[in-house]
């Protein structure tokens, strides 16, 4: 009853889609997360609306809240809004890290809002993007607004690829997010994501396009692998934001520019997986890049566009939850 799709849910299993089919019986069970915890565990609740659970973005993102709110989701310790990719699919190892992390006191929400492939979606269906992620955090931020400040829940947003374009919609800036959100991880971020260009766009002086610095760390920091966390050495405040991108992640670097301008990150000193044979050249490089993006998930894990094993120590980051150690 805690999972949409099964008993007085008010959506049908069979309208959740084949991603978010998987999303829903996915994730560590009570005893996973007991024996994990070393603690009594609670069932994790997971909120979907498939394409098919009703008609139009505004009114998926309102069933998906109304099914997080007819769980018990509001009641939860941590709610997380996440942003899908094209076909409805969410990285699980950050959703499981988080339910992890809280012993099950967790709720995650999420919708799909289309059936094209993420690289297809990316190119011809941001806009469903942008709505579905603006429209499904206001529908469940409204219902955590409602209850009273000393009683409400964290809310964090997360998502990768396009889901973190999405997962930026509802925000026009960085301070818009730290005013709205208790943290958020997105991973893999495109081109087209606003927020995270204006931040990449006003680094501080210094920092390299593939991994900026932004206003000294304060809230905002960016991530190819956990132990850059830490860079600046300077305090980090709360809410926090990571961006997790590689700098050998196609996703992140493919743009248009690339065809008769230098970027940044091949001009300035690039990262550490980026090949030092790599040359800009101009037509050849954005195909090259192009091509890349075609197998950007075939590759180790920590590199390209595969974002799995730093996920839980980034969240341990931005969530400081209580009791949680490195080891």
């Amino acid at each position: 009853s805690l999972r949409s799709g099964g008993p007085g849910s008010l959506v049908s299993w069979e309208s959740l889609g084949h991603q978010g089919r998987i999303f829903v019986r996915g994730g560590p069970t009570v005893d996973e997360l007991g024996e994990f915890n070393a603690a009594p565990a609670v069932e994790p609740i997971r909120a979907y609306a498939g394409l098919h659970s009703a008609d139009g973005i505004r009114a998926t993102a309102e069933l998906a809240a109304r099914e997080l709110e007819r769980a018990g989701g509001l009641q939860r310790k941590v709610i997380a809004v996440a942003t899908t990719t094209g076909t409805g699919w969410i990285n699980a190892a950050e959703a499981d890290s988080l339910e992890y992390m809280y012993n099950g006191d967790t709720a995650i929400v999420s919708m799909q809002y289309s059936f094209l492939p993420s690289w297809l979606s990316f190119l011809v269906d941001k806009e469903n993007a942008r709505q579905a992620g603006q429209a499904l955090f206001e529908a469940v931020d409204a219902r955590v607004r409602a209850i009273p400040e000393a009683d409400r829940p964290k809310i964090v947003v997360f998502g990768e690829s396009l889901g973190s374009f999405g997962g930026e919609a509802p925000f026009l800036s960085p301070n818009n997010i730290i005013a709205r959100t208790n943290g958020a991880l997105f991973s893999g971020p495109t081109f087209n994501n606003t927020m995270r260009d204006y931040i990449t766009l006003n680094r501080d002086p210094g920092s390299p396009e593939w991994l900026p610095i932004f206003e000294d760390g304060a809230n905002v920091r960016f991530a190819a692998r956990a132990d850059n966390l830490g860079r600046p050495d300077a305090p980090w405040g709360e809410p926090r934001i990571v961006y997790l991108q590689h700098a050998s992640d196609p996703i992140a670097w493919w743009e248009p520019n690339l065809l008769f301008s230098e970027p940044d990150w091949l001009r300035e000193p690039r990262g550490y997986d980026v090949s030092a044979d790599m040359r800009w050249i101009p037509v050849v490089t954005f195909l090259q890049v192009s091509a890349d993006m075609a197998v950007a998930v075939d590759v180790p894990v920590g590199h390209g566009h595969r974002y799995v094993m730093d996920a839980v120590k980034v969240w341990a980051a931005v969530m400081q939850p209580p009791g949680w150690t490195p080891k």
